[in-house]
């Protein structure tokens, strides 16, 4: 798809020819094509059209029913912030009271919709043009934001920032040049030094706006966060999703923070000040009490593991498990809870033959801290992971005070 594609298709022609496509189905796909052609529509814009509909399934499941007015790219797609996530980027520029947001390395424009829905003006730039086209495109409600093509580091964000209330939200890309893999999609990376704008041109960037934020790798290290600056790790439905860096006035709490998230519970906010500044580790089996909290991937990546132990009065099974282990009944929204059943040192043979005695035919294995093959495990125990006629269980394979475990549990 070029630039002029894009125009075609957000165009009147174009989105009477959208709206006029049934809901994409592969099977029917070939069908739809042949009625395009008899129906004299080009070609490019035929399977242009046919394109944006498969993105806009696919594109359900991040943006809900505004997907339906949306345009994409599959790789803007794939980067494009999560609506829920967005809109809580957007309102933390909100809240400073900021009247425009540069959003260098826009992308499809998922954050620069939810800025300017919330009556932020955004200006908008990518290095890509069809990226750019499409961003502009689903700008097109706010008449005064824009999106353009070009590059983070020649955008001028006038003179001084703070009295004119701007702000700058940067979105390196973090992939590197260079095909990786069988579908064409470049390789991540993890790396500052390979960001694209620099980590210096956005560090520079913050010393120039006061209210700048980054969004960066889940992998973000811990000992490059600046002074003074919030690291906050962002987890949807238990997968880390970024590391988003806020200066300035958008600080909500400096250091490091996690927020987890998901659908039908509120967000859960984690910040230093609740946690203990090492968490209390177990010596052995004798401390795994009867309940142990499985703490959220992004707690564990901001390293706020000492917030569950504190709050439980537990301790965690070993260095970086994330597994709390406590005698008290505690519900935490940023752990998800479970009744341990047995605790035994872990064998093959010891867990295979507790397995037999209480005839449990199907298994789910959850694994931190331990090197081993879900394949090849359950051939040595000889059971399967589908239900049965027999019990089932959960297994949590990790270390305690620094020996290899097996702790029977259950959902509690």
């Amino acid at each position: 798809m070029d630039v002029s594609t894009v125009r075609a298709l957000v165009g009147p022609e174009g989105r009477d020819l959208l709206r006029s496509l049934p809901p994409y189905d592969e099977a029917t796909v070939l069908t739809v094509q042949d009625r395009l052609r008899s129906d004299g529509v080009p070609p490019e814009l035929a399977a242009a059209a046919l394109t944006q509909q498969r993105l806009r399934a696919r594109a359900a499941a991040k943006f809900g029913e505004f997907a339906e007015d949306m345009f994409f790219t599959a790789d803007g797609l794939e980067q494009a912030t999560r609506l829920e996530v967005a809109v809580a980027h957007a309102h933390r520029f909100s809240r400073a009271s900021l009247a425009t947001v540069h959003d260098l390395g826009c992308g499809i424009g998922a954050d620069a919709v939810t800025l300017s829905s919330l009556g932020v003006t955004v200006q908008g730039v990518d290095v890509d043009p069809v990226t750019a086209a499409v961003a502009d495109a689903n700008l097109r409600p706010w008449p005064d934001s824009r999106a353009r093509v070009g590059r983070a580091e020649d955008v001028d964000v006038g003179p001084d920032p703070g009295r004119n209330r701007v702000g700058v939200w940067l979105d390196p890309a973090r992939r590197t040049r260079g095909v990786a893999d069988l579908h064409g999609r470049t390789r991540r990376t993890f790396r500052l030094d390979e960001l694209s704008p620099s980590w210096d041109f956005v560090t520079q960037v913050a010393a120039t706006v006061p209210a700048t934020a980054a969004k960066l790798s889940p992998g973000f290290d811990h000992a490059a966060i600046p002074a003074g600056v919030e690291a906050q790790w962002t987890s949807w439905a238990g997968d880390v999703v970024e590391c988003t860096l806020w200066w300035g006035p958008l600080v909500g709490s400096a250091g490091r923070t996690a927020r987890v998230m998901g659908a039908g519970s509120p967000p859960a906010l984690v910040d230093e000040s609740m946690a203990d500044s090492v968490p209390h580790l177990a010596t052995s089996l004798a401390d795994v009490g009867p309940w142990l909290h499985d703490v959220d991937k992004a707690v564990l990546r901001a390293g706020l593991v000492g917030a569950a132990t504190r709050a439980t009065d537990g301790a965690e099974s070993d260095e970086n498990t994330g597994y709390v282990l406590t005698s008290r009944d505690t519900v935490l929204p940023y752990t998800r809870r479970y009744a341990v059943r047995e605790a035994m040192p872990f064998s093959v043979k010891t867990l295979r033959g507790w397995l037999r005695e209480h005839g449990v035919t199907g298994l789910t294995v959850k694994k931190r801290g331990v090197r081993l093959d879900d394949g090849q495990l359950r051939r040595d125990l000889k059971i399967g992971t589908g239900a049965g006629s027999g019990e089932q269980a959960t297994v949590v394979l990790t270390r305690v005070g620094g020996t290899q475990a097996a702790l029977i549990v259950d959902p509690a």
